[in-house]
């Protein structure tokens, strides 16, 4: 098992991706065990081990550290892998014990052993003092017999009080137990807070372990400390000693003192940092340059705790060792680290970084390696592709090439504008050359010039091409001026750019934005004060205060730290607990509400500054248990003196915050403050803390009186008592020491770019600790402001940016302390925002156009960047080239001249010359070009032409282009004849260049089609005549086939007037932009034809007389934009479509939508309408009948509608006067239209008849009427349902059904439920033929409805009713009878139209005797009598409705059919003796009642084949004819009964039984013989007698 030091066991958050498995499994075993573990931390021993000596570093009294090696058991600790780092005898007596493992600091026990040799000249020294050792080793010794020493578990108390930790024996029982001591941190702070980083929660960490520590030395908790007895003490006999013994033993002290001191300092060195030390690179690998094949090791030592975890790369790539078998061996040794590659080669030219990285941070250090070559073995494939071949050897340094790398930067980001919480990302692609992939780049970002580093608010990325960085969640904070810097070696190029923030929307409307920069200033033990920055939108209303909320790191749970808020933008928060961390947020309050909080500050804990001072100079460590004991005790029970220096450092209207130095004599313990206060010229102190003493020395204190004096003093206090006051402050007034600042003064506004406007003011008078500046800017005229940035800047110039362009704004600034805001300054002066000029950039590609004896023809091209104007001319220069060495330059033109072509007269024959070109404009003269090649003047005598020159392109879109270009000045021996371009992609090699034509072109324009979008091309021209091609034109520059976003065409318009113009607009002008029309690529100087109007972005080309003269190419180009043009054509067909238009434009008519027409509406009238397209407000209609205008009257009814262009006419009832021609007549301005509508014979007679019949239906409505007329459907149950809507109906209105004449009288009264009346006919058939009506009638009139069901309606209702029985029909059953075999069907009911046919194996069947069909209810069957296995097979029931079909089919055959018959002889043979059985088939009754001495004679008939047996039973006992019975059977079918004269002894149940073969059957009859009642009585006397 692996142990853990002991500040990671209760560390959750601790770094798991460094953790190794088998420490993370420990871990997690750990947290499982018991959290409270005691702790030792005994005088010289770090643990008491069962068998150790008490005190070891006692008895090792000499201090030797035996064999004259002062770790020798440091030594031996390594040895055995010891968990802790061992400081004379001490140890981890738990660790060693439990795992002998550790992830602790580990040395070389060899390297140790060599370096306490270091301490081996001190040990004579120290061996002389050992008398001083002896007698504390011996006094500790009876101090240990006699003192009940025992460790206790402690719990730690975040404030503890000082006191005496109490001493207990070590039981017997646990003496054998592995104790640490746990340093506690924070228990139940294991969960990480939203906003912290890595590093700072590391920065927690060590802070909370640094107190927990020195809490432990002040309060004794947990230490066990060695000390004399009290009664020992008292006894020991102190003798008077002499001045010579007390010099020497004075002098000895400072000699151990020194030597102790010596030993911490290597100590330190060995281990600097005892808790969590970060990397550090002891010895850093260096740089080689070795020969090709040779082999290379790098080295480096790296020290740090936990033990770092080293990464080689290669050029910022991890070395996969695994990849690239036997080509590197990684090795680690006791911290010595090593790289080697084998049998190097150019490849392996590269930049190596040795990465070191644990807990606390990553630290790396760089070395390159330098592959070289014998002379003569250069391979010129690993040289780069570029203009220079130097050997590898030469010329490269660690970071690359000697020579300078070119950067560039493309595809940029621009000002950037987002909002709090959105995610905002700046990207920029880098190229370098030369492009050497053995050494990359290093990408830095800055914000306002501080590097920015990877955290949860910002990521960086690098893909090797393109730099990006991401702000994951945008805050007013990560407002500024961003810089992206690309460095190589010692060079570096950097691109910037800026980034706003806006506020987020409030979540309460009119609520301000939220603060910003919250930071935590002069923090202590039990306070801190907290700044931040005033936001720049109040909502709309003053800022009332601001809200501090504070919340402790690993919680969730804010807590307001003011009740009312405050306006000073400091405030002192108390009341925090020593040793823990916070975070911090602030919110603005005005009248609407509370802001958003703002970004939490960054994490602080509440410490000492002494001790944070400490802990980050030197962070504490495991303690070892040390502790030096000298003769001088520390002093206790002293009471604390004043404290000093007591100041007050801040004072506003809400608070007033005292610091003070502690007091010189303090004693043992900790100490704390009582701070009181009075008015200023009293001596009445009250105590402002009561409750809680303070701390720290700092306090602030509330609840004052403002403008009232106050003086304060502080006093100390401990476990002894309170000490004295100090000095009382100097009376401090209550009120703000910071005033709020005046406004700034001198707002100038300058242009800057076509959006943004650069503002300069001046520092407000007597500003004290100025934030910055708030900058507002307010379109003129608009009196809204809006806010140009939202985190204060400094300095007093700002560049506005978001503006529109033209447009006029005044700004306005305002500054910002902590007291407040200032007033807004004074507004500006008015400024169009419009880019500013500059000289424009150097023209480029010069090349000679023509040369003679004495003068030369000089062409170029025009600047890229124009300076924001119009460029005025160009200047030459020219120098003399003497064998290779330019002279002065001479300047060839004193006045600027216009063209991009000029002619250098005066030059000498045969010289070379060099030639330079800068460009003119309003702002001055710009940079000079880069000098020309050298050129020769002499005279051409070549008979082809020269180059064409001034190649350009316009209208460039995603498939095609126009290039442009001029003459050759230089002509050949003959006229040019034409010319030819050639074209090619931009990457593509020189042998790729092809022709677009064929045929030489005699103008001096083409449009390039077919090209590819996305792809880029370049071009060129040569010219010919008839002596030949000559050389081609200089290249164009690179373009790109595509079409810009916003890309607007020429667009022809014809005005009302019939005025035809071309249009075009631009919205991408910049200040000095114009328009320029040209045709056929010509500039148009002949103005007879065509008028040019230019204003703001819209320019247009008015043709006075469009006639053939004008057919041609029309273009506009913008200039000072990029290459923004069109162009339109003009030839013989668009110019007739264009003079049509014009025309009707002219003489306009009004076109119409719709012509006249007529229609009937609901009530029977009759509209007459049309529609126009589009009518005016001053259009008007003329109604014309048979040429007779009609107006509006009783009659007529007339509307027109502007807005929709909507004529009609509403006649309220058409008669036979009013058969002839209708007429509309429009007229809108000039334009007019008319339509006509003929209304004669037939169709006059039908529209009458119709419009009267919708009369007659509008009256019927009025009352109860039908809207769907009577009809029927079929329900699912195959029933018939008579149905028909209705409406307008009331609770009075009745309905009745009627057939043929009779009403049908129905059981409920209908609801008329969803207006629907319904009529149910069940079984529908031939018998419920007839004329069926349902009559509505209530007052306001009757509706009848008819439906015929007869002839062809009833057959095709019954269709529909024996097409949903077919539906209905169920699947084929198959069923034996003692007959034979039944087929069936069920339906829902049988009607005779719904004809039944049967099909066996696809074979009509015929019906006979043996097979047969019927219907029995709703079976339908098919009965085969005596089936044979010819009946086998497939049968199919067909059922036809009458149009359709329907079949059920099932298969009698195999097992089906086998069964079936099994089942029917079964059946068969059952029946036959059912039939044969013996049987009574009646005569005799169920009971006889028979008067005694009567004669009974019953008689019956049986029936069985063969005869049957006949027997008689009395109570069912045999009975046999006699006498006085007489039984027969007769006729094999006649049973007789006869008793001639009944007795009651006859009375009784008599059986026939019938019995056969085949069966048997009993019939019973009761005979009951009854007496007279006369009888009776005699009978009763004679008995009587008789007795």
């Amino acid at each position: 098992m692996m142990s853990l030091p002991f500040y990671q066991r209760h560390h959750d958050h601790y770094d798991r991706a460094y953790r190794h498995k088998a420490l993370q499994s420990t871990v997690s075993q750990y947290q499982k065990e018991t959290k409270s573990k005691s702790a030792v931390y005994a005088q010289g021993s770090a643990a008491y081990a069962r068998g150790s000596a008490a005190y070891r570093h006692a008895s090792a009294a000499d201090f030797s550290l035996e064999s004259s090696a002062a770790y020798s058991h440091g030594s031996s600790a390594h040895n055995l892998e010891s968990a802790a780092y061992s400081y004379g005898s001490t140890a981890y007596d738990h660790a060693a014990v439990q795992s002998k493992r550790s992830a602790a600091y580990s040395l070389d026990s060899e390297a140790l052993s060599k370096s306490s040799a270091a301490y081996s000249h001190g040990s004579e020294s120290i061996n002389k003092l050992a008398a001083a050792y002896r007698l504390g080793s011996e006094t500790y010794g009876l101090g240990l017999k006699d003192s009940n020493l025992m460790i206790e578990d402690q719990s730690y108390k975040m404030s503890p009080k000082a006191k005496r930790a109490r001493q207990h024996l070590v039981s017997e029982d646990k003496e054998n137990e592995a104790i640490d001591y746990s340093v506690p941190i924070f228990t139940g702070r294991e969960v990480n807070i939203s906003g912290i980083t890595d590093t700072e929660e590391e920065r927690i960490k060590e802070s909370t372990a640094y107190v927990a520590k020195r809490n432990l030395f002040a309060t004794g908790e947990g230490v066990s400390v060695s000390k004399v007895a009290k009664s020992v003490s008292e006894e020991e006999h102190h003798e008077k000693k002499s001045r010579k013994v007390a010099i020497r033993e004075s002098a000895e002290r400072v000699a151990l003192k020194k030597t102790l001191e010596d030993t911490q300092a290597f100590h330190k060195k060995l281990n600097q940092d005892k808790l969590l030390h970060p990397p550090e690179f002891v010895i850093e690998p260096r740089s080689h340059t070795i020969w090709e094949k040779q082999n290379v090791k790098f080295h480096c030592t790296v020290a740090g705790w936990p033990v770092p975890r080293v990464t080689w790369y290669k050029n910022n790539v991890p070395i996969d060792v695994q990849a690239h078998p036997g080509k590197y061996t990684i090795e680690n040794r006791y911290g010595l680290h090593s790289l080697e590659i084998s049998t190097c080669d150019f490849d392996d030219i590269a930049q190596y970084r040795a990465s070191a990285m644990n807990v606390k941070g990553e630290v790396s250090a760089y070395a390159s390696l330098v592959v070289k070559r014998y002379k003569g073995e250069i391979d010129a494939s690993h040289l780069h592709a570029g203009t220079f071949s130097m050997p590898l050897s030469l010329g490269v340094t660690p970071h690359g090439f000697a020579s300078r790398f070119e950067i560039k930067f493309i595809d940029k980001f621009e000002v950037t504008f987002g909002r709090e919480g959105e995610t905002m990302s700046l990207g920029c692609t880098v190229v370098i050359s030369p492009d050497i992939k053995r050494f990359k780049p290093d990408i830095e970002w800055y914000r306002n010039g501080v590097l920015i580093t990877p955290s949860k608010w910002v990521q960086m990325h690098w893909t090797g091409e393109r730099a990006s960085l991401t702000l994951t969640h945008a805050n007013k904070e990560d407002e500024g001026l961003y810089t992206l810097r690309v460095v190589m070696g010692e060079y570096y190029e950097e691109y910037s750019g800026y980034v706003f923030v806006r506020d987020a929307d409030a979540e309460i409307p009119g609520a301000p934005g939220a603060p910003l920069d919250v930071q935590c200033l002069d923090a202590n033990k039990d306070y801190v004060i907290v700044s931040w920055k005033q936001p720049a939108v109040d909502g709309g209303n003053p800022i009332l205060g601001y809200f501090i909320d504070r919340c402790e790191v690993g919680t969730t749970h804010w807590t307001q730290c003011n009740e009312t808020p405050v306006k000073f933008a400091r405030f002192p928060v108390t009341g925090l607990i020593e040793g823990r961390s916070y975070i911090f947020r602030v919110r603005a309050v005005n009248r609407a509400g509370v802001s958003l909080p703002s970004r939490v500050s960054e994490p602080v804990a509440a410490l000492d500054p002494a001790d944070r001072a400490r802990l980050r100079s030197h962070p504490s460590a495991p303690w070892t248990g040390q502790i030096i004991v000298t003769e001088e005790e520390p002093a206790e029970g002293v009471i604390p003196g004043p404290p000093t220096d007591l100041q007050v450092i801040e004072a506003t209207k809400n608070y007033v915050v005292l610091s003070w130095k502690p007091p010189g004599q303090r004693g043992h313990e900790g100490i704390m403050y009582f701070v009181e206060k009075c008015i200023a010229g009293t001596e009445d102190w009250q105590r402002v803390n009561t409750e809680i003493p303070v701390k720290s020395p700092r306090f602030a204190v509330f609840d004052l009186s403002e403008g009232k004096s106050y003086c304060f003093r502080v006093r100390c206090c401990n476990s002894a008592g309170i000490g004295e006051p100090s000095e009382a402050t100097e009376a401090t007034v209550v009120d703000d020491k910071l005033d709020i600042p005046k406004p700034p003064g001198r707002i100038m506004p300058t242009r800057n770019t076509d959006t943004s406007v650069v503002v300069t003011w001046t520092e407000p008078p007597d500003a004290k600790e100025l934030v910055g500046y708030y900058i507002e800017s307010s379109v003129v005229g608009s009196g809204h402001w809006e806010p140009c940035n939202n985190n204060p800047v400094k300095g007093t110039r700002f560049i506005c940016h978001g503006l529109v362009n033209g447009e006029k704004y005044i700004f306005r600034v305002r500054a910002v302390n902590a007291a407040g805001l200032s007033e807004f300054s004074q507004d500006s002066e008015p400024i169009e925002v419009q880019a500013a000029i500059a000289a424009p950039s150097p023209p480029y590609d010069i090349t000679v156009l023509e040369s003679v004896r004495d003068s030369m023809v000089l062409g170029w091209k025009q600047p890229k960047a124009t300076g924001g104007t119009e460029i005025t001319g160009y200047y030459v220069n020219y120098r003399e080239v003497i064998g290779g060495v330019p002279g002065k330059w001479r300047e060839a033109n004193i006045k600027a001249v216009s063209e991009r072509a000029y002619r250098i007269e005066n030059l000498k024959e045969n010289m070379v010359y060099q030639f330079q070109v800068a460009a003119a404009n309003l702002a001055g003269v710009g940079t000079p070009s880069l000098p020309s090649k050298p050129f020769k003047c002499e005279e051409w005598t070549i008979a082809v032409p020269g180059p064409p020159h001034d190649v350009t392109y316009t209208e460039v879109r995603k498939d095609s282009l126009v290039l442009l270009w001029k003459e050759p000045v230089y002509t050949g021996r003959s006229p040019i004849a034409g010319y030819y371009i050639d074209m090619k992609e931009t990457e593509a090699k020189e042998e790729r260049w092809r022709s677009v034509n064929e045929k030489p072109l005699q103008k001096k324009f083409l449009k390039i089609a077919g090209l590819t979008e996305g792809v880029s091309y370049v071009f060129r021209v040569r010219a010919t005549n008839q002596a030949g091609v000559g050389r081609p034109s200089d290249i164009t520059d690179p373009v790109v086939a595509e079409t810009r976003p916003g890309t607007k065409e020429v667009v022809v318009n014809v005005d009302d007037d019939g005025v035809i113009s071309l249009n075009f607009e631009c919205d991408q002008m910049s200040p000095n932009s114009k328009f320029v029309w040209s045709k056929n690529y010509e500039p148009i100087e002949d103005d007879s034809r065509l008028d040019i109007d230019s204003k703001g972005g819209k320019s247009k080309a008015v043709f006075k007389n469009l006639g053939e003269d004008d057919l041609g190419i029309y273009s506009c180009v913008v200039t000072d934009t990029d290459g923004v043009s069109s162009g339109y054509t003009i030839d013989e067909e668009e110019m007739k479509r264009l003079l049509a238009l014009s025309h009707e434009h002219k003489f306009p008519t009004i076109p119409l939508a719709s012509e006249l027409a007529v229609e009937i509406l609901e009530k029977g009238e009759v509209r007459f309408w049309l529609q126009a397209e589009k009518l005016s407000g001053n259009a008007k209609a003329n109604f014309v009948f048979n040429d007779k205008e009609i107006f509006n009257g009783e009659k007529y009814k007339m509307k027109v509608d502007q807005h929709t262009g909507l004529v009609e006419m509403i006649m309220d009832k058409l008669e036979d006067k009013d058969e002839g021609t209708y007429t509309f007549q429009l007229q809108d301005g000039k334009a007019t239209n008319q339509s006509s509508l003929v209304l004669i014979g037939d169709v006059f007679k039908k529209l009458r008849d119709e419009a009267e019949f919708q009369r007659k239906e509008w009256h019927r409505k009025q009352g109860p009427h039908f809207v769907d007329q009577l009809g029927w459907e079929v329900t699912d149950e195959c029933n018939v349902m008579l149905k028909c809507k209705v409406a307008n109906i009331k609770k009075e209105t009745h309905i009745v059904w009627y057939k043929d004449t009779r009403e049908i009288m129905v059981d409920e009264e209908h609801d008329f439920k969803d207006g629907v009346c319904t009529l149910l006919i069940s079984e529908f058939s031939k018998k419920d033929t007839g004329i069926y009506e349902v009559i509505l009638k209530d007052d306001r009139g009757k509706d009848i409805s008819e439906l015929k069901l007869t002839d062809t309606a009833f057959a095709d209702l019954m269709n529909e009713v024996c097409r949903r029985i077919a539906l209905s029909a169920t699947d084929l059953k198959i069923q034996s009878t003692a007959e034979g075999i039944r087929l069936y069907s069920f339906v829902t009911y049988y009607v005779e139209d719904l004809r039944v046919g049967w099909v066996h194996n696809d074979t009509q069947i015929r019906f006979t005797d043996r097979v047969k069909t019927g219907v029995t209810g709703e079976q339908i069957w098919l009965q085969i009598n005596e089936p044979t296995p010819q009946d086998k097979g497939k049968y199919t029931m067909e059922l036809f409705d009458g149009k359709t079909g329907h079949k059920k089919t099932v298969d009698l055959s195999g097992q089906a059919f086998d069964e079936a018959f099994a089942e029917f002889q079964r059946l068969k043979q059952a029946a036959i003796a059912e039939k044969n059985r013996a049987r009574v088939l009646g005569g005799l009754p169920d009971v006889v009642t028979i008067q005694e001495g009567k004669a009974l004679n019953l008689s019956c008939t049986v029936w069985g084949d063969p005869t049957p047996e006949v027997s008689w039973l009395k109570n069912e006992k045999s009975f046999v004819s006699d006498a006085n019975c007489i039984l027969k059977f007769e006729a094999g079918k006649n049973v007789s009964f006869t008793i001639s004269a009944v007795s009651t002894h006859d009375s009784g149940k008599y059986s026939l039984v019938v019995k056969n073969k085949y069966g048997t059957e009993t019939s019973d009859v009761t005979v009951s013989v009854f007496i007279p009642e006369e009888e009776q009585e005699n009978n009763n006397e004679n008995k009587k007698t008789k007795a």
